[in-house]
């Protein structure tokens, strides 16, 4: 199954990461991008398309400013931002140029992606750069993002970029080799985990937390990515970006790095978009008969299962389910505000013509738009 999904994957994303294309105090690190830039060539000579996501310009920002430690002031972090952005994209031009590889700068916050009709300008846009075979070049835009429309790491904008484009698989590259059994920096008789079926909490659990000074990320938030792709029907790839030649060659079937499996049931690509990009405004918890109806009888949700109301949302916000317990179970885009749910919470669909008049909805969250997660 491995073998087989990586020889046809035909558009493949690949996150780089920032310890591969750059480190602390000498910035970024021409040699490093020039043979990625040869061995990505090489890939989509193979006949693939590619689309990079890549790290490093913070840290290369922070080189030319003068800085020895990553800020935690966020006008700071954008400020490096500015600066190191175009030196690393200069440095792409640089190493594809004698390829004859043309590249495009492609900068996205969460909240163009967010937005459905600017998750579809900008699917178009990418897709009409890869028909051109111009190879997207993409990273957040940590020049303007705020925390409400950053996407945090670029593992996870990685992930969604696999989605918005429709991609066969996502690649990370980084520093390690892949997941093992236990932190290998830690326990010397740790082995690697070749093949990952499907991401359970035990699978999260040796993933643990890590990071590193050159990146935001850590083996948790590439695992986290590979579960979010999976659900779209993506397999992904976390390899060792910095041993030569590895990459094109496990492409073609050969071994290296740890290999996740996508999920059977594939999400609708607007279901996905719904579970994975957008941000819960709000709470609703239901009873037990609500719970049922969607989860096992695939219903809309109705008014008259609903107990209680959180949050400050409005009609086609997305918010999440829970059970009576707190746990949250689904994520849906809802009909009403959180101000007319509180109102019409426990209702029967006839009484709440009465309460507030004739109403274009009957469902509170209609099945199209409601994800089981």
């Amino acid at each position: 199954m491995r073998d087989h999904l990586l020889k046809r994957a035909k558009r493949i994303v690949i996150k780089i990461g920032s310890s591969l294309v750059s480190s602390q105090g000498l910035g970024l690190r021409p040699e490093r991008i020039e043979r990625l830039a040869g061995e990505i060539a090489a890939i989509k000579a193979d006949g693939r398309e590619v689309l990079l996501v890549s790290s490093g310009a913070i840290v290369s920002g922070l080189q030319k400013l003068g800085l020895t430690a990553r800020p935690k002031s966020l006008p700071v972090k954008q400020a490096a931002a500015a600066v190191g952005q175009s030196r690393l994209m200069w440095a792409y031009e640089k190493a594809f140029e004698p390829l004859q590889q043309r590249v495009a700068q492609v900068l996205l916050t969460h909240q163009d992606l967010a937005d459905r009709r600017r998750f579809l300008n900008a699917r178009h846009t990418l897709t009409t750069l890869i028909d051109f075979e111009v190879i997207p070049i993409i990273n957040e835009n940590d020049t303007v993002a705020v925390d409400e429309i950053r996407f945090g790491d670029n593992d996870s904008l990685a992930a969604q970029v696999a989605h918005l484009v429709d991609a066969d698989l996502l690649v990370i590259l980084s520093d390690v080799d892949g997941l093992f059994s236990e932190d290998p920096r830690q326990n010397t008789s740790a082995t690697l985990i070749p093949l990952v079926t499907e991401i359970t909490k035990e699978v999260e659990r040796r993933a643990g937390v890590s990071g590193s000074f050159e990146g935001t990320g850590g083996m948790a938030t590439k695992i986290q990515a590979a579960k979010k792709v999976a659900e779209y029907g993506v397999p992904t790839l976390i390899l060792n970006g910095e041993k030569p030649g590895l990459l094109r060659t496990t492409l073609r079937g050969g071994p290296g790095g740890t290999f996740f499996l996508p999920r059977d049931r594939r999400l609708t690509n607007r279901k996905h978009w719904i579970a994975f990009t957008l941000r819960a405004k709000g709470q609703i918890t239901v009873d037990e008969g609500a719970e049922e109806a969607l989860v096992r009888r695939g219903k809309s949700l109705l008014a008259s299962g609903i107990l209680s109301v959180a949050g400050d949302f409005g009609q086609g916000d997305a918010v999440t389910c829970l059970t009576r317990h707190g746990k949250e179970f689904a994520k849906g885009l809802v009909n009403f505000s959180a101000d007319t749910l509180i109102q019409i919470k426990g209702l029967k669909t006839a009484d709440i013509q009465k309460t507030l008049g004739r109403q274009e909805y009957g469902e509170v969250i209609h099945r199209d738009n409601l994800v089981i997660l």
